[in-house]
């Protein structure tokens, strides 16, 4: 296994659960990948609403996981386990991480990787997997989003929103998006979105069947829940999907269920993290297709909203919690290119 890795290496651990103050830089040794496994040296890392979970202690880390926080990274190969074939020392990649992202260097598997395209920094391509690869999964592989389409999507100024947006109109979809502001409504616009309604102002679901002529989304990906949830139900049309995959708006509501068996309308939920090497293998093969070209050819693009050193992790969450930010979140090491 040649390696061009360093014996220690700066990362930021969570002292104990709590506000963003508990997110400390210090030194530790740089992992060593296993068989299956490329050791990355970051230049950068996506900051994801997932890690403030975790060091709230309201998202559970795996087993198998790194304690560190950072679900995603973008930097060089420097060294591959033994069963590693397809990438090299000196691969410029992008991966997704389970756990400890927020490092000079971390470990993925050899099937969570993906290029970098030539026209993207390293930066933006850090931006990329987790929210591409969520995008990928439940909008497409597990909601069966097709071209022309239509998808309502919540927190469009997200980076999941964002990427929602972006990909969706690249493949000829109609796309309706929610925001908190009118500022991040004409950004989400900007982006591609053909309606963006500020949720705060008006009430986006009449705006939204209005717009449509009726219940007419053939697809919700909902990072909302609460009390959203009949309210996308009723703009579904017959045989709608309905992807549930966060709680920002609360886990616990009273759900009118006959529009599931009326209409035929699927809804489903799901998680990245906990899934196995071969089902995160088997998305980012998909994410190859579909994805991957459209970043290509600047179809797609990784908003950044902003850059902050590794060492300043607490300052990026803190950011983030402000609930100003559209695009993403990244942290930067020395090696950032």
């Amino acid at each position: 296994m040649e390696s061009k890795a360093r014996q220690s290496m700066l990362a930021i651990r969570i002292r104990e659960a709590g506000g963003p103050d508990v997110l400390e830089p210090f030194e530790t040794a740089v992992p060593a990948p296993t068989a299956d496994q490329v050791l990355i040296e970051v230049a950068a890392a996506g900051v994801n609403r997932p890690d403030i979970l975790q060091r709230e202690g309201r998202y559970p880390v795996p087993e198998d996981a790194s304690p560190l926080p950072g679900l995603e990274v973008a930097g060089t190969v420097a060294a591959v386990g033994d069963r590693v074939h397809d990438w090299h020392v000196g691969d410029r990649v992008m991966a997704l991480t389970h756990g400890g992202g927020y490092a000079a260097y971390a470990v993925a598997n050899a099937g969570s990787c993906m290029n970098v395209p030539r026209n993207m920094t390293t930066t933006e391509a850090a931006g990329v997997p987790e929210t591409g690869l969520t995008v990928v999964y439940n909008v497409f592989m597990r909601s069966g989003l097709a071209d022309g389409e239509t998808l309502l999507v919540h927190g469009g100024s997200s980076g999941i929103g964002t990427m929602a947006i972006q990909l969706a109109k690249s493949r000829g979809c109609r796309v309706v998006t929610t925001a908190g502001s009118d500022e991040k409504c004409r950004f989400c616009e900007e982006l591609g979105a053909d309606l963006a309604i500020n949720y705060r102002e008006t009430e986006w679901s009449e705006v939204c069947r209005e717009h449509l002529g009726g219940a007419n989304v053939d697809v919700v990906l909902d990072m909302v829940a609460g009390d959203y949830v009949d309210l996308n139900l009723s703009l579904l049309r017959d045989s709608g999907r309905y992807s549930l995959i966060a709680f920002q708006g609360g886990y616990r509501t009273s759900v009118d269920l006959r529009p599931l068996v009326a209409r035929r309308i699927a809804l489903t939920g799901s998680t990245l993290r906990p899934r196995s090497v071969a089902e995160k293998t088997a998305i980012r093969d998909r994410a190859r297709e579909i994805l991957l070209p459209a970043l290509a050819t600047g179809q797609v693009k990784t908003v950044v909203d902003s850059t902050f050193p590794l060492a300043e992790a607490a300052r990026a969450h803190r950011h983030m919690e402000t609930g100003t930010h559209m695009g993403k979140i990244v942290l930067t090491t020395a090696a950032v290119a």
